[in-house]
C-alpha cells in the first residue's frame, strides 16, 4: 500500500470530476490525501465520506475565476491569480510540506494546482499531473484560428507557472492532435471516466440534458425554453420552471442517469462533460463563453470532428438550438464510433502504478525493502504507456 496526495484545482467540476475517478480505483490499494477548494471541495467530500478513512480530503486556498456582469473577466482573473501566487502560496507550500512529511507520501498527482508541485519537488516525491490544460503546451493548435493560437501562447505561461516541472506528464482530453516537438514524452489519454458512465447504457428518452455554469445569462434559458424539446438544467441549483426547462439539484446519479437517457446535450464547453457525453452517444451543441479561451478551443476541436456545433453562450438563439436538434442524425454518425470509447482511466492508472514501481526501485537500491516501502512489487523494466 502507498501514500498519495493529490492536489485539485477547485474552480468548476471537471477537475473535481476527473480526480473522482482516480481516487475510487486508488483507494481501493492505497491511502490517498487530497486537497482542494471552492467547488471541488464539497463535491469530493460528498463523494468520498465515509470510506473507512482511506480518504482524507482537506481545503486549501484556491484561484477562482473572476466575473463581472455575468462575463468572465480576464484581468481580474489574472490579478487575483497574481495575488493569490504572491500572499498565500508560500505559505501553503510550506503547510503542505509538513504535512506530507506526516502523512509519508510515496507520490503526489496534481490536476492544475500549483502548491503541491511546489511542495513535492522540495520533498524529492515523484509528482504526476494528469489535467486538460497542458493541452496548451504539448499540443500541435495549428487547427485552431490564429487568434485562439495566440491565446493558447499566452495562456500557457500559467501552465508553467501551476506545474513547472513533472515526474510524468498527463493530457487528459476528448481531442487527440499530433503532439509538438519537445513534448513526445507527455501521455495522451481520453477524459477520465467515473465506472457510473462507463456502466451507463445509453437510450433516448427524448429530451435535452443541459449543464450550465452559475453566471448564464438568462437570455439562454429562454432560448431552451422554447426549443420544442423538454431540457433538464443542471449547474444553476433549484429553480421553478421556465417553459419546457426543469432546473435540478446536482446529484452525481440522477445526472448520469439523465445524461444516458438524453437525445442531445446542450451545455458549457467543459472537455469532462463533452467526454462524457461523447462517450455515452450523444450530439453535444455547446455553448463556450466568449472570454473563455479554452472552452472556444475545445468548441472548435468538437466541430472539427464532426460530434457536434457550438455557438457563444451569449448569443444562442432559440432557432440555433431548434435547427441543432433537427440535424441530429448528421452528428450522431461521427459520434458513432466514439461511444463506449473515449474512457483514459486505465491509461493514467498504468502511469501511476509504473512510477510507484520505480519509487519502489529506488527505496529497494537505498536498503528499504519493498515491503517496508508499504508499495506494491513491481518490475523494474515496466515500460512507461505511451500515446
Amino acid at each position: 500500500m502507498a501514500r498519495i496526495a493529490i492536489s485539485v484545482c477547485g474552480e468548476g467540476r471537471g477537475h473535481a470530476t476527473r480526480i473522482a475517478t482516480l481516487v475510487e480505483n486508488l483507494i481501493h490499494e492505497h491511502e490517498v490525501l487530497v486537497y482542494t477548494s471552492a467547488d471541488a471541495l464539497g463535491f469530493l467530500r460528498g463523494r468520498f465520506t465515509g470510506e473507512d478513512g482511506r480518504v482524507d480530503v482537506r481545503e486549501i486556498p484556491g484561484i477562482v475565476f473572476q466575473y463581472t456582469g455575468g462575463r468572465l473577466d480576464v484581468m481580474r482573473s489574472i490579478t487575483a491569480g497574481l495575488d493569490y501566487q504572491a500572499r498565500q502560496l508560500g505559505p501553503l507550500v510550506d503547510r503542505l510540506i509538513r504535512e506530507l512529511e506526516a502523512f509519508g507520501a510515496d507520490l503526489a498527482i496534481t490536476d492544475f494546482e500549483p502548491a503541491l508541485p511546489r511542495a513535492a519537488s522540495r520533498e524529492g516525491i515523484p509528482l504526476v499531473s494528469v489535467d486538460h490544460q497542458h493541452f496548451l503546451l504539448a499540443y500541435d493548435l495549428d487547427a485552431l484560428p490564429w487568434t485562439l493560437q495566440w491565446n493558447a501562447w499566452f495562456m500557457s505561461h500559467a501552465v508553467w507557472l501551476y506545474v513547472a516541472e513533472a515526474t510524468d506528464t498527463v493530457v487528459s482530453a476528448f481531442f487527440r492532435p499530433p503532439l509538438r516537438r519537445g513534448w513526445e514524452h507527455v501521455v495522451q489519454v481520453g477524459p477520465l471516466l467515473r465506472d457510473a458512465i462507463t456502466r451507463a447504457v445509453p437510450r433516448d428518452d427524448g429530451y435535452v440534458v443541459s449543464y450550465l455554469r452559475r453566471h448564464t445569462p438568462f437570455s439562454a434559458i429562454e432560448a431552451l425554453a422554447d426549443c420544442g424539446m423538454p431540457v433538464k438544467v443542471y449547474g444553476l441549483g433549484h429553480r421553478d420552471h421556465v417553459g419546457n426547462v426543469s432546473f435540478h439539484t446536482i446529484d452525481e446519479q440522477r445526472f448520469i442517469d439523465d445524461l444516458a437517457g438524453c437525445s442531445a446535450v446542450v451545455a458549457a464547453a467543459g472537455n469532462q462533460l463533452i467526454g462524457e457525453s461523447l462517450h455515452l452517444g450523444k450530439p453535444l451543441l455547446v455553448l463556450p463563453e466568449r472570454a473563455h479561451a479554452e472552452q472556444m478551443m475545445n468548441s472548435h476541436f468538437l466541430a472539427g470532428m464532426g460530434c457536434g456545433q457550438f455557438v457563444l453562450l451569449e448569443d444562442i438563439t432559440r432557432q440555433q438550438i431548434r435547427r441543432f436538434l433537427d440535424d441530429q442524425g448528421r452528428f450522431r454518425s461521427a459520434v458513432a464510433p466514439l461511444t463506449g470509447r473515449m474512457d483514459g482511466t486505465p491509461d493514467v492508472l498504468r502511469v501511476i502504478r509504473h512510477r510507484l514501481g520505480t519509487a519502489e526501485v529506488g527505496r529497494t537500491a537505498a536498503g528499504i525493502s519493498p515491503d517496508a516501502a508499504g508499495l506494491p512489487a513491481a518490475s523494474p523494466a515496466s515500460p512507461v504507456p505511451g500515446g
